[in-house]
C-alpha cells in the first residue's frame, strides 16, 4: 500500500506534462497560423506551427492523407499500456526509472490527445543551426526523450551497482591475509 502511495506521486508528473503539453500547443495554434515561423534565438530557434501526421520528429509522416493515423493511435496505446505496466512492476525505490516512465506515460497521453482529436499532432519547436533544422517537436515529444534518456541512465547504473555488489560478494572474509585481499604479492 505505501508503495503504491510512493508511486502515485508520479501520477502527477505525468498529469503535468499532459497539461504543460496541451496548452503549449493550443496556444500556438491559437496565436501562431500553421506553417508560420515566429524566430526566438536568431541562428537557433524559432516556433514554428506545423502538423505532424507522422511518429516523433515528423517520422513517416503522411502529407495530407490521415490513412495511418489509426494505426499509430494503435500502436500508441499499446506501447502507453506496455509503459504502465512497466510503471507497476517498477520498484517503488527506484525513483528515477519511476521518474522516467512518468515522463514518457504523459508525453504519450499528450500526443494520443492530438492525434485522436485531429489526426495529427501539434509541433512547434523548430531547433536548427545554419540551414540544418532538427524535426519540429513539441513538448510531449521532449518529455518522452527526456523519458528514455534517464532510463538508459538508470539502465546503466543498476549495472554499475549490480558489477559492485557482486565484486563485493567476491572480497574475502576480514579473517584472511591482507596481501591476498588487495593481491599483492609483497614483492
Amino acid at each position: 500500500m505505501i508503495d503504491a502511495l510512493r508511486k502515485l506521486q508520479y501520477a502527477y508528473l505525468s498529469l503535468a506534462v499532459v497539461v504543460l503539453d496541451q496548452w503549449t500547443k493550443w496556444l500556438v495554434e491559437v496565436h501562431l497560423p500553421r506553417t508560420a515561423s515566429q524566430p526566438v534565438i536568431d541562428g537557433f530557434l524559432n516556433l514554428t506551427h506545423v502538423q505532424n501526421t507522422g511518429v516523433a520528429f515528423g517520422l513517416f509522416a503522411r502529407h495530407g492523407a490521415n490513412g495511418g493515423s489509426w494505426l499509430l493511435v494503435i500502436l500508441g496505446v499499446a506501447a502507453l499500456v506496455a509503459v504502465m505496466i512497466y510503471f507497476r512492476y517498477a520498484p517503488a525505490r527506484n525513483r528515477t526509472l519511476l521518474c522516467a516512465l512518468a515522463l514518457i506515460v504523459g508525453g504519450a497521453v499528450g500526443n494520443l490527445i492530438d492525434r485522436l482529436a485531429s489526426g495529427g499532432v501539434t509541433d512547434f519547436i523548430d531547433v536548427y543551426v545554419g540551414a540544418h533544422h532538427w524535426p519540429a517537436f513539441n513538448v510531449a515529444d521532449s518529455a518522452i526523450t527526456v523519458g528514455i534518456l534517464l532510463m538508459l541512465l538508470d539502465s546503466f547504473s543498476a549495472h554499475y551497482r549490480s558489477d559492485e555488489q557482486a565484486g563485493e560478494s567476491a572480497e574475502p572474509s576480514r579473517g584472511g591475509d591482507p596481501a591476498e585481499a588487495t593481491g599483492s604479492t609483497g614483492a
